[in-house]
C-alpha cells in the first residue's frame, strides 16, 4: 500500500478524505444561472456564472434591491431543481408570501423561520445542515444578517438592562464558523441580506457590517446602491442598481455592473449589457445616440441605427449574449484567471 492510500485511510472517523483532484468538493460545483445576465457576471465571472455553494452575502443601504435579488436568485435555484426546498430565515418580517409569490416562487417549497437572535439562527440552521446529505438540494436565505441581534440584546431589553451589548460580533463569527464547512462540503447556497455603514475617516469608506467574519466566510460579497433612472420629461422612470464586488473567488474584485428596474416593465433583462458590448467591438456607435451591430471578426455592420432603448430585446441584444466569442470577452474582463504559474515564471525570466 502507497504512503497516499495509507493517509487516505488513516484518519480521525467522521473525516472525509479524497484525492484532491478527485474531490466532490471541487469537481462537483453546482452553478445556477439566473435570468439576470449582468447578475451572473457579477456572482460568476460570465454569462453563465450565478448561484453557487457556500455564502454569498448581499449587502446595501435600505432599499437597494437586496431581499428582491435574493429572491430572484432562490426563485433560479427552485426552477432548476424539481426537488429543491428553500428555507427561509426572517429577522425583518419585511417579505410575505404574497411578495415571494410575485417573484413566481412556489411558497408551498419554503419553510418560513423566524428567529429572535443569532443563537437562534445558528443553533436551528447547524442541527438542519448536519441533518442534509450532500445531494439534497436546499436553498438557504437569510433576510438579514445586519438587523440580527444576540441573545443578550433581547434578554437585556426584557430584564429592562441599558449596558451595551459585546457579544454580537462573537456570536456572529461562531455562527460563521459552523455553517460555512457545511454548505461548502454539502455543495448548498446560502444567500444572507447585509447592511453598511460608512466609516468616519477624512475620505469615508462603505463597510459590510458584522465584522470580519463575514468577510473571512463569504465566497462572495456584493455592495448594492442605486441612482435615478429618469425620462426624457425629467419625471422618474425607475432605478439603476448598481453592483460592486467587494469579495469574491470567482470574480476579480472592485467590478462594477449595473442593472435596470423600470416602474412599469419591471427588471430589464438586457440591462448592463450594451456598455459591454460596446467596450468588446460587438457594437459599435456610428454617431452619438445611434447603435449597430457588427461582425467583430470582419467589421461587417450587422444592422441598422437604432437606439439605445430599442436595443434593449432579443433581436439586439439577445444576439450579442448567445454569442461565444462575447462571453469569452466578458470571462476576460470579469473572471479570476489561473495564471499564478505563468507570472511566476515571467518574474524569474526577468530576474
Amino acid at each position: 500500500m502507497s504512503l497516499l492510500d495509507r493517509m487516505l485511510k488513516a484518519g480521525a472517523g467522521n473525516s472525509q478524505a479524497d484525492i484532491m483532484s478527485q474531490s466532490t468538493v471541487f469537481t462537483d460545483r453546482d452553478v445556477t444561472p439566473t435570468k439576470l445576465p449582468i447578475l451572473n457576471v457579477a456572482l460568476g465571472g460570465e454569462l453563465a456564472g450565478g448561484v453557487s455553494a457556500g455564502l454569498t452575502i448581499l449587502a446595501g443601504v435600505s432599499k437597494t434591491f437586496k431581499s428582491a435579488l435574493t429572491l430572484y436568485c432562490m426563485k433560479a435555484y427552485l426552477d432548476k431543481h424539481s426537488d429543491v426546498i428553500g428555507i427561509f430565515y426572517d429577522t425583518e418580517m419585511g417579505i410575505t408570501n404574497d411578495y415571494m409569490q410575485q417573484f413566481g416562487i412556489d411558497t408551498d417549497r419554503v419553510v418560513h423561520i423566524t428567529v429572535d437572535h443569532v443563537e437562534q439562527l445558528k443553533f436551528d440552521m447547524t442541527k438542519k445542515l448536519d441533518e442534509i446529505k450532500r445531494g439534497d438540494r436546499v436553498f438557504f436565505m437569510i433576510d438579514s444578517i445586519g438587523q440580527i441581534s444576540s441573545k443578550k440584546e433581547v434578554d437585556d431589553a426584557v430584564d429592562e438592562k441599558s449596558v451595551a451589548d459585546m457579544t454580537r460580533a462573537k456570536a456572529l463569527r461562531s455562527f460563521f464558523r459552523l455553517v460555512t464547512i457545511q454548505l461548502a462540503k454539502k455543495n448548498l447556497p446560502c444567500i444572507a441580506v447585509n447592511h453598511v455603514y460608512q466609516t468616519q475617516e477624512m475620505f469615508s469608506k462603505t463597510v459590510v457590517g458584522g465584522g470580519t467574519a463575514v468577510m473571512y466566510s463569504a465566497n462572495t460579497i456584493l455592495i448594492i446602491s442605486k441612482s435615478q433612472e429618469k425620462g426624457s420629461d425629467g419625471d422618474l422612470e425607475g432605478w439603476n442598481f448598481n453592483i460592486t464586488v467587494e469579495k469574491s473567488r470567482f470574480v476579480r474584485e472592485k467590478s462594477k455592473v449595473s442593472f435596470l428596474v423600470d416602474y412599469e416593465k419591471g427588471i430589464n433583462l438586457y440591462s448592463g449589457i450594451l456598455d459591454l458590448a460596446i467596450e468588446g467591438g460587438f457594437v459599435i456607435k456610428p454617431k452619438n445616440g445611434w447603435y449597430q451591430l457588427v461582425d467583430k471578426s470582419t467589421g461587417e455592420v450587422l444592422s441598422g441605427n437604432v437606439r439605445a432603448k430599442d436595443t434593449e430585446n432579443k433581436e439586439f441584444l439577445g444576439k450579442v449574449l448567445t454569442n461565444p466569442e462575447f462571453n469569452t470577452f466578458v470571462k476576460s474582463q470579469f473572471k479570476l484567471q489561473s495564471n499564478l504559474n505563468t507570472s511566476i515564471e515571467e518574474d524569474m525570466e526577468a530576474v
